[in-house]
């Protein structure tokens, strides 16, 4: 199946739990404050949030008075473009795969941090990568073991010490052993952190100085983990972290289990942050490159838009061809 298909269907219930009243809507005879009104209650309703909600109404009364609409039917294509264009990825926002990276995975216990650094470890490496693990949240009771049963499955090197060490230390020897092995990508795993722990979070500040004193020249990489099942907590939850830390982007994961997917298109919105990874299922292809194109279109793919069949999605380079063995969330 390809990625688009594993999408869509990833979506379906996003998507029926918005079908109904994002039709209704556009039944109105005419463009008018009720119309607005139920149309701002659908797309709240759909966790796009209040923020993203108010932009995509705005925009699309300005579209409307623009092309002087009347219909409400004529001005559904401009929301759903509208929704769209609040989820723009610059061209440059992979640009720290072709680099020397440390990518530092964040976010709170039970997202699928250690998962998604599976994943990444396994598909860069196929990408012909030199990847290396670092098991650096010792404070999760099996963390470490679970990472390493992963970096065998993606049959990459791992960097790790008992439960209960320094995480700091961890990172000083990954870092070490990285630069010594001309490394690629360095995966950085880390303690699950609440904004409100200040010790972890001044781990977490230690961590990027001694990267940053050991090796200077190393680009650095902080994506946080967010579990799309979650809704608006997702949305706090990097909304919290980015105050106290720098995000370069996100992976939202668990799309496939959930009614909530319209919280990616909040998240990016609202944080500036670009959604750069989402994950539809269990195996290792099933975390992909976010394209925001395709995943608007998979949203809306039941409205009468745009048919399945004139989608040209481009399937991402991070493509790889992996056994049929299903690879579970840790």
């Amino acid at each position: 199946m390809g990625f688009f298909k594993k999408l869509k269907e990833g979506l379906t219930k996003t998507r029926d739990n918005i079908a109904k009243s994002f039709s209704n809507v556009f039944k109105h005879n005419e463009i008018d404050d009720d119309f607005y009104d139920e149309l701002e209650e659908v797309l709240i309703q759909s966790d796009l949030g209040f923020e993203t909600t108010e932009k995509v109404i705005e925009d699309t009364k300005k579209k409307v008075k623009e092309l002087k609409l009347k219909e409400a039917e004529a001005c559904k294509e401009l929301v759903i473009n509208s929704i769209r264009e609040q989820m723009d990825v610059d061209d440059t926002a992979y640009d720290f795969e072709d680099k020397k990276t440390v990518v530092l995975i964040i976010g709170v216990n039970g997202v699928g941090k250690t998962t998604t650094i599976g994943k990444l470890a396994s598909q860069y490496r196929k990408r012909g990568k030199k990847v290396l693990i670092a098991a650096a949240d010792t404070f999760r009771a099996a963390a470490v073991e679970q990472l390493k049963t992963w970096s065998e499955r993606a049959n990459v090197d791992i960097i790790a010490q008992g439960e209960g060490a320094d995480p700091s230390a961890v990172v000083y020897d990954a870092v070490a052993s990285a630069k010594s092995k001309n490394t690629d990508i360095l995966l950085i795993d880390t303690a699950g952190r609440l904004h409100n722990k200040k010790n972890l979070m001044d781990e977490l500040g230690k961590m990027r100085r001694i990267i940053s004193r050991e090796y200077p020249e190393v680009n650095v990489e902080t994506l946080i983990v967010l579990d799309g099942t979650t809704g608006q907590n997702a949305l706090e939850q990097a909304r919290q972290f980015s105050q106290v830390t720098e995000i370069n982007g996100i992976v939202i994961t668990k799309l496939d289990g959930t009614a909530k997917g319209g919280i990616a298109i909040a998240i990016q919105s609202e944080l500036s942050v670009p959604v750069k990874y989402i994950g539809i299922g269990e195996k290792v292809d099933d975390l992909q490159r976010f394209d925001p194109s395709s995943f608007v279109t998979a949203l809306f793919a039941d409205f009468d838009m745009k048919s399945d069949s004139d989608i040209l999605f481009e399937e991402s380079d991070m493509d790889v061809t992996v056994d049929d063995t299903d690879l579970f969330d840790m």
